[in-house]
């Protein structure tokens, strides 16, 4: 298995999640590069995460209603980014016990055929 270096500037969650990928698993050019952006993904939300850390959960917009905080509507969307980034990384199952399989998925809406003339 050759071992790829971690990349450079990654604070401690994105080379955390790095190693816990690229150490454990044979990873592929377009897998390492998703791999990065969910490392770089899980940094934004540990600066995210300090950056709430003492601001108010609520903030008032420009119409003068309480809104979310910016920081927690980020978060949010951060994760889902990292969620999607990491469910397309493919990464077997480690569920003890059971075959170690890869997960497969099938395309968003299914696999389409080429249409013919018509």
């Amino acid at each position: 298995m050759t071992e790829r270096k971690t990349p450079a500037g990654l604070s401690k969650a994105g080379r955390k999640l790095w190693h816990s990928i690229a150490d454990e698993y044979e990873i592929e050019e377009h897998e390492a590069l998703l791999l990065v952006e969910a490392c770089r993904t899980a940094d934004r939300l540990d600066a995210l995460a300090e950056a709430q850390k003492d601001a108010p959960l609520t903030v008032v917009n420009f119409k003068g209603d309480p809104v979310a905080s910016p920081y927690l509507v980020e978060s949010r969307l951060q994760s889902q980014v990292l969620a999607k980034l990491i469910a397309s990384l493919r990464l077997p199952t480690g569920d003890e016990g059971e075959e170690k399989r890869p997960q497969r998925r099938g395309g968003a809406r299914g696999a389409y055929g080429i249409r013919g003339a018509v």
